[in-house]
């Protein structure tokens, strides 16, 4: 490929650095709200791999992302084409996992508090990397957990440390579903801007709305929140909310990969594009498809896990089931099958333990209960977690007997068709669960972009 240098953006816009960037989710957004993009790095290689040919390399683009440790980097290892003057939007997600409930869970099983986990800490580099390289905005992602982080508010804490830098400060939470996403995903945003640029940040309004009752847990907590001297709670849109998207309305156009439980499972190559199985029916689909200004007629990303004991259970599923009622259809299965073999437990007992094993999960009824779920073709999806890297049972497609797919999984994050993952099966589930959704990303940097804009207009007259 003949790289060609980053074309220049008519907007004044400052440059992005995107930090602890994963697969470039929270770039996506700020790429498409037409920010330029400057760089990123990301510990894990598949990940920088994927932000790199998303971001950079699929438009001809020299600049990129790069694997590396932040810990160890500085500000020229990151900056190493900056020009004069550049102005530069840092954008970042320190890892999450010492403070969500899930990578609590996990290290508790390992014998370690999640406060001696130095993830934990790795706000402070991302704050010394901000100071190194003198950025005009600072954007942060975290899950809302970490509020209290063995007693520590992360984002009062660095909204401190910001302050006393020159900035302007604020943080909220923000849930996914309420800008277009098809999935209740609930997550923590910090922005930062330097005080002689702006003196007030705000927050998107929500451009969809949950039916109604429906109240998301951090939703219900913002008076408590609102203590926080630094928080800023999301405006109140002056418009017409649209209902959020549904599971339903984000999958029905994509390919059918397994119908039936009865058929002949294929591993699809992650490269491999197939036809849509009808052209878009609402918004979102046709956004998935043109995103990159193109109307896609294929899609690829189609690959699904070969769970062959369990897709009759899952074809015996309800929306919505989750492991209790697995435990009674693959109970009942097994009794049937055990009728239809003429195999007791005192007659045959080698046999009916081998039979008993072909048919039902041999997994702990109390403990497992949200780690099975089959999604609602009417509702958004409960959040998609990096946890599908090692299993998909989380989200079991809403109308097939199988796991969803890696596109399905990009589609309910809001990712485009277009947007290609790197690596295998397993790192392109990860990449997905670890992600910001791009619509979200989008939703934030539009609004960000209106008041950059503002505040250099006012300045100029």
């Amino acid at each position: 490929m003949n790289l060609l240098p980053i074309e220049k953006h008519s907007a004044p816009l400052p440059g992005v650095i995107d930090l602890f960037s994963g697969c470039g989710g929270l770039a996506a957004g700020f790429d498409a709200a037409g920010f330029p993009m400057c760089g990123g790095v990301d510990i894990d290689r598949a990940s920088a791999d994927t932000a790199r040919y998303n971001l950079h390399n699929r438009y001809g683009r020299l600049a990129g992302h790069t694997c590396g440790d932040l810990t160890c980097m500085t500000a020229d290892d990151i900056l190493l084409s900056r020009r004069p003057g550049e102005r530069i939007i840092m954008l970042g997600g320190p890892p999450c996992q010492a403070y969500s409930r899930a990578g609590r869970g996990k290290l508790r099983s390992l014998g370690t508090e999640h406060m001696y986990d130095p993830r934990g800490m790795l706000y402070k580099d991302y704050i010394r990397l901000c100071t190194e390289m003198d950025v005009d905005t600072v954007v942060m992602e975290n899950v809302p957990e970490a509020i209290d982080f063995g007693g520590l508010n992360i984002p009062e804490i660095t909204s401190r440390k910001l302050e006393d830098l020159g900035y302007t400060v604020g943080w909220t939470i923000l849930n996914a579903a309420d800008y277009g996403v098809p999935q209740v995903r609930e997550r923590l945003f910090l922005i930062a801007v330097r005080k002689d640029i702006c003196n007030d940040v705000s927050f998107p309004a929500a451009t969809h709305r949950p039916p109604e009752g429906i109240v998301s847990a951090w939703t219900a907590r913002r008076k408590r929140l609102a203590e926080h001297p630094h928080y800023i709670c999301p405006p109140e849109s002056s418009e017409e909310l649209r209902p959020w998207v549904t599971v339903g309305e984000a999958l029905s156009d994509l390919p059918s990969l397994f119908p039936s439980a009865s058929g002949r499972y294929q591993l699809h190559q992650p490269n491999v594009a197939m036809p849509y199985s009808s052209g878009p029916r609402n918004a979102f689909q046709i956004e998935m498809r043109q995103w990159y200004e193109s109307d896609m007629s294929t899609v690829s990303g189609n690959s699904f896990r070969n769970t062959a004991r369990d897709f009759p259970i899952f074809e015996r599923m309800l929306p919505g089931n989750d492991f209790r009622h697995v435990a009674e259809i693959s109970e009942k299965m097994f009794s049937e099958a055990c009728r239809a073999h003429g195999i007791t437990e005192e007659g045959a007992p080698e046999r009916f333990r081998e039979l008993r094993k072909k048919i039902v999960p041999p997994y702990a009824r109390e403990k497992f209960h949200e780690k099975w779920k089959r999604l609602n073709s009417e509702k958004p999806s409960h959040t998609v977690v990096a946890h599908l890297s090692v299993d998909t049972y989380s989200h079991i497609h809403p109308w097939e007997p199988r796991g969803i797919s890696v596109r399905e999984a990009a589609r309910l994050q809001s990712f485009p068709d277009g947007f290609l993952f790197q690596g295998c099966m397993g790192e392109a589930f990860k990449q997905i669960g670890n992600a910001v959704p791009p619509l979200l990303s989008k939703a934030l940097a539009t609004h960000l972009k209106n008041i950059l804009l503002e505040m250099q207009h006012e300045s100029s007259l």
